[in-house]
């Protein structure tokens, strides 16, 4: 159970803090929702409290999950383009791994993609959903570790790339 203040991960959405946990009468019945502002964009969302495990929000990672993450990064995984799957077949796959909320599934997506755009240039799609994943991982890991996001970013390259 979330408290007023506490920061949290929505998947595919990213950190947020808790406003607020309201009341609010539906069909009839009154259930209580978490209020979510997105730091990113300042979007707000009502997140049902019975539904909240189930719909993927969770705290923000541990000291342990940040080491078992930036792990993942450094894992190189070994593939050549014709064994890449189509990208409309990769980006299902990526959005999946988004909307997860797993901190080492968005890990997985970053380090694909930058893999890639080691090799070629990265199409719009791809791009896109790179910058993405990125801004996801690094916000979190910022908050988790109480760090500056660009030292985050940075330190993320340094990893991939080595």
């Amino acid at each position: 159970m979330f408290k007023v203040g506490d920061k949290a991960v929505y998947p595919a959405q990213g950190v947020g803090i808790i406003e607020a946990v309201e009341a609010r009468e539906i069909s009839g019945q009154t259930k209580d929702f978490y209020i979510l502002r997105i730091y990113d964009n300042d979007m707000t969302i009502m997140i049902p409290v019975e539904n909240a495990d189930t719909l993927g929000m969770r705290a923000l990672m541990g000291e342990q999950q940040v080491r078992h993450v930036l792990d993942h990064l450094q894992d190189k995984a070994e593939h050549s383009e014709q064994q890449l799957p189509s990208w409309s077949r990769r980006q299902r796959l990526y959005q999946e791994k988004l909307r997860s909320g797993s901190p080492l599934a968005v890990a997985e997506v970053l380090r694909e993609l930058y893999q890639l755009k080691m090799d070629k240039d990265l199409s719009y799609g791809e791009k896109k959903m790179l910058e993405l994943a990125q801004r996801l991982l690094v916000k979190e890991l910022a908050l988790a570790q109480d760090q500056d996001e660009n030292q985050v970013c940075q330190r993320l390259e340094h990893l991939m790339a080595s």
